[in-house]
């Protein structure tokens, strides 16, 4: 099988955080014969939109993204070239495979070898420190890219390769048990929506925290056994554990970009409870009482996206139906839009661009 690969195409280009994003036709595709070892190139069908991409565009992050930069990191293509001298490719071309947030690591180092690949010094990012997935083609490597099941759309598979993998993963390490309570602040986002699935999946009962009347409704037709709207609630640490049992939650997954949901965490958590970090704010500091974090025994961990096995198990149980993203889909043109709507919180599940488009 082989691919007429052209030499330009479409991508939306991020030259500086100042500057409006450019969607430029004549953004250049790398050749076949110009792919090193281990690289392939990817026809992209679709890709998710994440709050990840926001903060790459407006290098607000305490690491700085690369400029200029093609975002993105939840693309879904066919490989359409590998470079020459690649051994024992686990793909081939026209595989349909999945571009994540990590692009590359090493594999042999440390971190690698105990199935924390994501924090290999040597990662390197999609639409983060290298060019992602905002693009008609995309390049990334034959050990990283993940293949997606026959019976998973294209769409549908998009955010599963982040938004997915990053809750799945939170769960999978909490230590939750079935018939425990979790609370998932910010339930009605892109991360939120899918944690409810994987953890109501998983037999686990879900407190969905979040505001609005669309994103409750959303919350409680995917599972979500109680919800309490934020800005509607008062006390919300006391609403919480009133909710769970009067103890508060087993676990906490705080996916929600900022601190407080945080802090608050580490107050409503039952004796013995996990915070497992997920969200990235910026420049928000992690504050709890030492003491009552001593006191109720409470851990807190962070949960960093997820190996290339977290990513395979992410996609089965979507392929299986017990996990599916709610999404809308646009056109790599309505990318400005899309980070509008995000910042100012509108977005409801998750925003997949049409490559085709």
């Amino acid at each position: 099988m082989s691919y007429n690969i052209p030499k330009t195409q479409i991508a939306a280009v991020v030259t500086s955080s100042d500057a409006p994003i450019e969607i430029r036709a004549d953004h250049p595709v790398k050749a076949q014969v110009d792919l090193a070892p281990g690289e392939c190139l990817v026809k992209l069908v679709s890709t998710g939109v994440c709050h990840t991409d926001l903060h790459a565009r407006n290098n607000d992050w305490p690491i700085p993204a690369k400029t200029p930069l093609v975002g993105g990191h939840e693309g879904v293509g066919h490989i359409v070239a590998i470079g020459d001298n690649t051994p024992d490719s686990p793909v081939k071309i026209g595989d349909r495979v999945g571009i994540k947030w990590l692009a590359y690591s090493c594999l042999d180092c440390e971190q690698c070898r105990n199935g924390l690949e994501q924090n290999c010094p040597k990662a390197k990012l999609s639409g983060f420190n290298v060019d992602g997935t905002f693009a008609q083609y995309a390049v990334s490597y034959v050990h990283h890219v993940t293949p997606i099941p026959d019976s998973l759309e294209s769409n549908a598979a998009a955010s599963i390769l982040c938004a997915g993998l990053t809750v799945y993963r939170a769960l999978k390490y909490s230590d939750a048990k079935i018939g425990n309570w979790v609370a998932l602040p910010g339930a009605g986002g892109g991360l939120g929506h899918l944690a409810i699935q994987y953890a109501t999946a998983m037999g686990l009962r879900v407190l969905a925290i979040d505001t609005g009347a669309e994103k409750k409704k959303l919350c409680t037709e995917l599972g979500a056994e109680k919800w309490i709207d934020f800005k509607e609630t008062k006390d919300i640490v006391k609403a919480v554990q009133e909710a769970c049992d009067g103890l508060g939650p087993h676990c906490a997954i705080v996916t929600a970009a900022s601190g407080s949901g945080y802090s608050q965490a580490v107050d409503y958590l039952r004796s013995g409870g996990t915070l497992m970090a997920v969200g990235l704010p910026g420049d928000a500091k992690l504050e709890a009482s030492i003491f009552f974090t001593v006191f109720k025994s409470i851990t807190i961990k962070g949960s960093y996206v997820g190996n290339r096995q977290d990513a395979i198990e992410a996609l089965e149980i979507a392929a299986r139906g017990q996990a599916k993203v709610h999404y809308e889909l646009q056109a790599l043109s309505d990318l400005k839009g899309v980070y509008e709507a995000m910042e100012e919180g509108k977005v409801a599940g998750r925003i997949v661009l049409d490559m085709s488009k």
